[in-house]
C-alpha cells in the first residue's frame, strides 16, 4: 500500500476510536430520563452516570499517554479498544444504577488509552508540519462531530431500541478498530521512555475525585462533608505541584505550562467543555422534562447545533492551519456566550424558534473550539513527548466536562422549584464560560505568547540533546 494511503488509513482508524469515545461523552445525555425511569435513579446518580466516565478519563489520560510513549502506542491503543468495548457491553446489560456507574468507569479506563494515544500516533505518522496540522484539523473535526451528533444519535437509538442500545453500538465499532489497528498502525515509542509516577497519579485521582464528589454530593451530605472534600482537593494540589516539579519524569510536565498558548489551551478546554457538558445536561432536562418532548423529538431539536458543529469543526482546522488560532477562538467564545444569554430566559412556554436560536449560537461557537486547542497542545511541543502533551489537553477537556455537569447539576438540584433546564443562574454559567474562552483567545495568541511557546520547545530540545 502506498505510504500516503497508509497514513490516511491510520488517521481514519484513530479517528474511529475518537468518534466512539467522544460519542459516549454526550450520547448518554439524551438517555438520562429513560435511565432514571427504568433504574429509579436520583439526579445525583444521573450526574455520576456521566461523571464516573469523565472523571476516570481525566484521572488516567496522562498516565495512559506517558505509558504509551514507554511501552508502545499501538499496544496501548489496542488494549484500550478492548476494555472500552467490554465496558460498553456490560453497560448495556447493567441491572442497576450502581453497576451502570461502575461499568461506565470501566469504559473510561479503556477510553483513557484511546484519545491521547491515537493523537500521538497521528503526530508521529504525519511528520511533515503542514501535513500534521491538516491531520490534527481532521482529528479535531471528528472530535467535534462526535460530541455534537451524540444527542441526535442518542435520541434515535433510545426511541428505536431503548437506552441500552447506546452502549451496544460501541462494540462492533471497537472490534473493527482493533482489527484495523493490527493491520495498518505502526508501533512507535518515545526515544527515551519516561518513568512511571504512581505518587503523582494517586494525587491527581484524589484531587479530581474529591473535588467532583464535593460538588455533586456536598449539598446532600452536609456542609462538613463538602468542606472536607474541598480541603482534601486543595491539599492534594498543594502536594502535587512541588512533588512533580522535583521529579525527572513527572506525570504532569509543569514545563509545558511556561508556554502561554499551551496553558491557554488547557484553560480554554476546561471552560469550553464545561459549557458543553452543562449545555447538554440542561438541554436534555429542559426538552424532555419541562417541555415533555419525546427522546427522538428532543434529539432532532439539537440537530441544528450538530450540523453547525460538523461544518465548523473542519473549517476551524483550516483556519487554524492558515491563519492561527485567534479568529476561531474569538468566534467560539462569542458563540458560546451568546447561547447562554439567549437561553437564560427560557421557560415552559418559550417559542421553540427562540430556543433553537440559542442552540444555533452554541453550535457555531463549539464547532470552532476544538482545532485551536488541539493544535496549541501538540504543535508547539517536542514530537517525542506528543503523547504526554496530547494527554494534558484531553485531560483538560474531561476535567471541564466533569466540572460542568457537577456544578450545573448542583445548581439545578438546589433550585428544585424551577422547571428543569430553566433559570438565569445555570445559563449564566454557560455564558461565563464563553466569555472566558473569548478573553483567553485574545491573551494567548499574540507575539509574546507565541515567543513563550518557542522558548519551551527550544529548552526541551536542548535538554533532550544534552541528555
Amino acid at each position: 500500500m502506498p505510504q500516503p494511503v497508509r497514513r490516511r488509513v491510520v488517521l481514519a482508524t484513530c479517528c474511529l476510536s475518537l468518534f466512539i469515545v467522544g460519542l459516549d461523552n454526550t450520547i448518554v445525555n439524551l438517555a438520562l430520563p429513560s435511565i432514571r425511569r427504568e433504574l429509579g435513579a436520583s439526579v445525583s446518580s444521573l450526574q455520576w452516570t456521566i461523571d464516573a466516565y469523565t472523571l476516570v478519563l481525566a484521572s488516567l489520560l496522562m498516565l495512559s499517554g506517558s505509558t504509551a510513549d514507554r511501552i508502545g502506542r499501538r499496544r496501548t491503543f489496542q488494549t484500550g479498544l478492548a476494555l472500552f468495548s467490554l465496558g460498553s457491553l456490560l453497560c448495556g446489560i447493567a441491572p442497576s444504577i450502581g453497576l451502570l456507574v461502575a461499568f461506565r468507569a470501566l469504559q473510561a479506563i479503556g477510553g483513557s488509552m484511546l484519545n491521547p494515544v491515537a493523537l500521538s500516533i497521528v503526530a508521529n505518522v504525519f511528520t511533515d508540519p503542514r501535513d500534521r496540522t491538516r491531520a490534527i484539523g481532521v482529528w479535531a473535526g471528528v472530535n467535534g462531530l462526535s460530541l455534537a451528533v451524540g444527542p441526535v444519535l442518542g435520541g434515535v437509538l433510545v426511541d428505536w431500541a431503548g437506552w441500552r442500545s447506546i452502549f451496544w453500538i460501541n462494540v462492533p465499532v471497537g472490534l473493527a478498530a482493533i482489527v484495523l489497528t493490527a493491520v495498518f498502525v505502526p508501533e512507535s515509542r518515545a526515544p527515551r521512555p519516561r518513568r512511571l509516577d504512581p505518587v503523582g497519579q494517586l494525587l491527581v485521582i484524589v484531587l479530581l475525585a474529591s473535588l467532583t464528589y464535593g460538588i455533586i454530593e456536598g449539598r446532600g451530605s452536609g456542609v462538613p462533608v463538602m468542606v472536607g472534600c474541598f480541603a482534601v482537593a486543595a491539599a492534594a494540589l498543594a502536594v502535587l505541584l512541588p512533588y512533580e516539579r522535583r521529579r525527572r519524569d513527572p506525570l504532569l510536565e509543569l514545563r509545558f505550562f511556561r508556554s502561554v498558548p499551551f496553558s491557554g489551551a488547557t484553560l480554554t478546554a476546561v471552560a469550553g467543555f464545561a459549557a458543553l457538558s452543562g449545555f447538554l445536561f440542561l438541554t436534555t432536562l429542559y426538552l424532555q422534562e419541562t417541555r415533555g418532548f419525546s427522546v427522538l423529538h428532543a434529539g432532532l431539536l439539537t440537530l441544528p447545533m450538530a450540523v453547525l458543529t460538523a461544518v465548523g469543526a473542519p473549517l476551524s482546522g483550516r483556519l487554524t492551519g492558515a491563519r492561527g488560532p485567534r479568529l476561531p477562538l474569538l468566534v467560539a467564545g462569542a458563540g458560546i456566550a451568546a447561547s447562554g444569554v439567549v437561553l437564560a430566559g427560557i421557560g415552559p412556554a418559550t417559542p421553540i424558534a427562540w430556543v433553537v436560536t440559542g442552540y444555533v449560537c452554541f453550535g457555531v461557537g463549539y464547532g470552532l473550539l476544538n482545532a485551536p486547542i488541539t493544535n496549541a497542545a501538540v504543535s508547539g511541543m517536542p514530537r517525542e513527548q506528543a503523547g504526554l502533551a496530547a494527554a494534558v489537553a484531553s485531560t483538560s477537556r474531561q476535567v471541564g466536562t466533569s466540572l460542568g455537569v457537577a456544578v450545573i447539576g448542583a445548581v439545578v438540584a438546589a433550585d428544585a422549584g424551577t422547571p428543569p433546564g430553566t433559570g438565569h443562574a445555570v445559563w449564566a454559567i454557560v455564558a461565563g464560560c464563553g466569555v472566558l474562552v473569548f478573553v483567553l483567545g485574545l491573551v494567548t495568541t499574540g507575539r509574546w505568547a507565541l515567543a513563550t511557546a518557542a522558548r519551551v520547545n527550544g529548552s526541551d530540545q536542548a535538554s533532550t540533546s544534552v541528555g
